[in-house]
């Protein structure tokens, strides 16, 4: 790798596609060197317990402990838990609400969840718990939220209803049509300490293969974020998350559609051409580079199908590269 060695390389991350690369960034340039700034408006409380779904594929997935068959939660992981509260819920006919049981969290998962949720209430913010959480891994990653404040996004229907994101998400399996997409809170939320600087003195900026809308959107919306990011723009360097027109997981390319937005690689190009000088796509587009680059970015094409952590870290290696030729 041509950058400094010794630089700082900040990710914009949410979801399991950051998750993914975040596992092939570290074995690529080392733990110690990476901070991930991550989506918290996925966020929700589930049964009075405060779940934070995008931090947790994060920790899970650098800790190793995570379920890659299933894509999100602990490998080994049992459900008696649930499997106890549906059988109440069948009883009394309960299809509503937390107790219908549709928002699944396993018996090992419970335990981040009990323990996020009573050091909160002991008074000590998310990015302290969240330290207290990686540590309790032996994670040497940076994981930080980007902000302390609640953040919540909001769906809205083309049929008219309103969603909380997991609502969207998890429970309508995100097969509905969308009309907007909101984040509350995101106006009087701060930045949470360490974000800035990490930002600004990061050797690159990465932003990783994660949903623009509802998983980037909402780290850039914090305010004074984008402008950090913006700021330095030419070291700043995107993955589609779409590849020959699709998600490879996930509603990005269909929420993209339900918006007025382009799903392709040109598409993500013209979304984070104010904030990023370079896209890293997929073999599959590499007749869009030219599209890319008329969008004001440089395109650079290679295998970003991240199937191991082998291949993900070869990814993380070529988009460094690609700002250190710039």
């Amino acid at each position: 790798m041509s950058d400094a060695d010794s630089g700082g390389i900040a990710v914009l991350a949410g979801g399991v596609g950051a998750a993914k690369f975040l596992a092939g960034l570290v074995e690529e340039v080392g733990p110690e060197r990476v901070t991930a700034v991550v989506n918290v408006a996925d966020d929700t409380t589930v049964h009075g317990l405060h779940v934070s779904p995008d931090l947790d594929s994060c920790t899970y997935t650098l800790a190793g402990a995570n379920d890659t068959e299933r894509g999100w939660g602990l490998r080994s992981e049992t459900w008696l838990a649930m499997e106890s509260l549906g059988r109440y819920a069948e009883a009394n006919d309960v299809t509503d609400g937390d107790a219908a049981a549709w928002f699944s969290l396993g018996d090992r998962d419970l335990g981040t969840h009990l323990y996020r949720t009573s050091r909160l209430g002991a008074g000590l913010s998310l990015s302290e718990v969240t330290a207290e959480i990686t540590r309790g891994w032996g994670i040497l990653a940076n994981l930080l939220p980007v902000t302390d404040d609640p953040l919540r996004t909001r769906v809205h229907t083309r049929d008219g209803r309103e969603l909380a994101f997991q609502e969207y998400f998890v429970r309508e399996r995100h097969d509905v049509d969308v009309r907007a997409v909101q984040v509350d809170g995101v106006a009087d939320a701060q930045p949470a300490p360490g974000v800035l600087e990490a930002l600004g003195t990061a050797t690159a900026v990465v932003i990783a293969p994660s949903n623009p809308v509802v998983s980037i959107d909402p780290v850039l919306a914090v305010p004074g974020v984008r402008e950090a990011v913006s700021a330095r723009r030419d070291s700043v360097v995107a993955i589609s998350p779409i590849v020959g027109g699709h998600a490879l997981k996930g509603p990005a390319d269909r929420l993209l559609r339900d918006l007025g937005h382009e799903p392709t690689v040109a598409g993500i190009a013209r979304w984070y051409a104010p904030v990023a000088s370079t896209l890293v796509i997929d073999l599959e587009d590499a007749d869009e580079a030219a599209a890319v680059e008329a969008e004001g970015m440089r395109c650079v094409v290679t295998d970003t199908i991240m199937r191991s952590v082998g291949v993900t870290a070869d990814l993380a290696a070529t988009a460094l590269e690609s700002l250190a030729g710039s």
